[in-house]
């Protein structure tokens, strides 16, 4: 399920692309699918091994041909990338900035190795539905590496535009999912065999799986009103 619109961020055949903070993969595959050279960077040992594995699968079961584009993955630190100044065409960083206490320091970076005239696609937590889910359950959050801020989308902006970039677009993403982080939070997030949360979660997968008109019609009225994130999209300018 992703988070960030391809479309617009204006993603073409191949761009180069980081995924920062990548986890187990979801955008930079789909970045891959599409033609684009992908750079995945995540801080955790799991999460790269695991998206490097999945490279080698997509390889192995002709998602990908060889020598056409090109898929790395690193381990660093968002503070401290390890590229050149300009080096990708677009950058895309899905629900990570809420972790990092020096948030303002990676979006520095992350601008940085943007070239002039690429494209940005930032997502975080909708404030709305995230403080339903701090008010339900500390749990949630005061976890290690767990979620320290909750943002409001003129904060985000402002400390983004603040490194030079320019918002262009912005939308709200997975109204499906919020119920679903409320159920968790209530019953303990930790509880995935209640009954409840089991049957919410089937629900879940089946509209990423099979997307029905159903859920994809809920999910395009609910989005807007309770969209669990905020997807900013911003320009680098020439």
């Amino acid at each position: 399920m992703l988070t960030a619109k391809y479309d617009d961020l204006g993603l073409r055949r191949g761009d180069k692309v980081l995924d920062l903070g990548c986890g187990f993969g979801r955008h930079a595959f789909e970045a891959l699918r599409r033609g684009a050279h992908v750079v995945a960077l995540d801080a955790g040992r799991d999460e790269v091994e695991g998206v490097a594995a999945m490279f080698l699968a997509m390889v192995e079961a002709g998602e990908l041909v060889v020598g056409t584009v090109q898929a790395t993955v690193v381990q660093g630190d968002a503070l401290h990338l390890p590229f050149p100044d300009g080096t990708f065409d677009r950058v895309i960083c899905s629900e990570v900035l809420e972790h990092i206490p020096e948030d303002v320091a990676a979006m520095r970076e992350l601008t940085r190795v943007l070239r002039p005239g690429g494209t940005m696609a930032i997502t975080v937590p909708r404030f709305g539905p995230e403080l339903i889910n701090w008010a339900l359950s500390d749990e949630y959050h005061n976890v290690p590496g767990g979620h320290i801020r909750i943002y409001r989308r003129s904060v985000l902006q402002e400390r983004l535009t603040s490194t030079g970039l320019v918002v262009t677009a912005h939308h709200y993403a997975h109204g499906l999912h919020s119920p679903y982080w409320w159920l968790k939070c209530f019953v303990g997030t930790t509880n995935d065999e209640h009954p409840w949360v089991k049957r919410y979660h089937q629900l879940l997968v089946w509209d990423i799986m099979k997307k029905p008109a159903l859920t994809r019609y809920a999910e395009a009225l609910l989005a807007p009103l309770m969209g669990k994130s905020i997807v900013l999209y911003l320009a680098k300018p020439q």
